[in-house]
């Protein structure tokens, strides 16, 4: 599977600062220091409706620990999936009167547009579960042969006490656990299992749904977690840098897919820093496909939104946060890109140097792009009262804020 084009970084002078981080699994700030290579995985689309603003949250959230890194003159190794499988794609098909690998294929093609306006960095590797497939079986295989999985009415479960490090990902307890992964795709009242927390590993093929050649699994599909889990072990191995995804991947996604790494190789952790981030609201309730209560990035571009306004809007809360899309939002981003672009069309200007570090210092703590925007907001302010006699500085403004934000001006 291909992704989308990617869009220059420019250079900028001097040397970022490393990221400092929020990490789930220790509920505090961490200092990433990756070597030459810094390794992301981020969570990717099940390709069965539009990319909403939700979506293009946490995908901008995690396009700027890339231009972080990128700015402190490493190379990014960055792997995203899609889930190109799954309940929620096949029962839309089904409500739709749809192929779903049609569905898949179409949604996954917008969302690659959504993606190109936004200027969000694409993956060196972009991986569809489907393709996965013929690496998932054997993980599979592994886990049950070590003991750490087994079969219930043809299925296969992973035991989650297989990993004596379950659980400290998202840090919650066996109730709220329970809870979760009732409303995020378990079944923990299934009759036979182990443990109520015991995610599927591979489904048993069932009459009217796609299917595959398991090997000594059987015909069947693959479960959520383990298909990241190949392709993160395939493409990056373990302990990597960064995993990332929205606030909702914390438990049970990202909890399972790293007990099912460690279970599968005796090493810890999965991935050095477990970031989240927050969602997106709207009408007082969170934007999600099930609700459909959604703000599509496309029909917002298609309303004639320039998308470097709409990563404005996204930049305006901070990437942890939970808060609430409005017009109000939008229509402060689409005025602040036109005082910034008026601010750097002329040939000269405030210095620009201390506004490139101060950028710099607020994506380095924890991506705090608010702080980024109103020492930008100040440079554009101070350029329209009193000017500047730098030659070239709202060059080095633009390429600034297309650098490490995103933003082209």
């Amino acid at each position: 599977m291909h992704a989308w084009p990617a869009s220059d970084v420019p250079a900028l002078p001097g040397k970022g600062r490393d990221l400092k981080i929020h990490d789930t699994a220790t509920g505090g700030p961490v200092s990433l220091d990756p070597g030459p290579v810094a390794r992301i995985y981020v969570c990717g689309i099940t390709p069965y409706d539009a990319t909403h603003m939700g979506h293009a949250a946490t995908y901008n959230a995690f396009d700027l620990v890339q231009r972080v890194w990128l700015d402190t003159k490493r190379q990014v190794h960055y792997v995203q999936n899609v889930t190109d499988v799954d309940d929620p794609l096949l029962e839309r098909a089904i409500r739709d009167g749809q192929d779903w690998t049609e569905l898949a294929e179409r949604e996954t093609a917008l969302f690659r547009e959504d993606m190109t306006a936004l200027r969000m960095l694409p993956p060196q590797h972009y991986i569809g579960a489907v393709e996965s497939i013929p690496g998932i079986v054997p993980l599979v295989e592994r886990l049950r042969d070590k003991g750490a999985a087994y079969e219930l009415e043809g299925d296969v479960y992973f035991s989650v006490e297989a990993d004596p490090h379950f659980g400290e990902v998202s840090g919650l307890d066996a109730d709220a656990m329970r809870l979760l992964s009732a409303e995020r795709g378990g079944d923990p009242d299934r009759p036979g299992k182990k443990n109520p927390l015991d995610p599927m590993l591979w489904m048993a093929a069932r009459e009217g749904e796609p299917s595959w050649d398991g090997a000594s699994l059987g015909r069947g599909r693959p479960g959520w977690h383990i298909e990241c889990v190949a392709i993160a072990l395939d493409h990056l191995g373990m302990g990597f840098d960064v995993q990332g995804g929205g606030s909702d991947l914390a438990f049970p996604h990202h909890e399972m897919g790293a007990s099912h790494a460690q279970a599968l190789t005796g090493e810890h952790p999965f991935a050095k820093a477990y970031v989240h981030a927050g969602m997106v609201g709207l009408d007082g309730e969170k934007m999600s496909k099930s609700r459909g209560n959604l703000v599509f990035v496309s029909k917002v571009r298609r309303d004639g939104v320039d998308p470097a306004a709409i990563r404005l809007a996204l930049h305006s809360h901070h990437y942890r946060s939970d808060w609430e899309w409005t017009d109000q939002v939008l229509a402060d981003a689409v005025e602040r890109l036109a005082r910034w672009r008026a601010a750097v069309s002329r040939p000269d200007g405030p210095s620009a140097d201390a506004l490139v570090e101060e950028i710099r210092e607020a994506l380095a703590n924890d991506l705090d792009t608010p702080s980024a925007l109103r020492a930008v907001d100040r440079w554009a302010a101070f350029q329209q009262s009193d000017g500047g006699t730098q030659e070239g500085a709202p060059g080095v403004v633009s390429r600034a804020v297309d650098a490490l934000l995103g933003v082209a001006l």
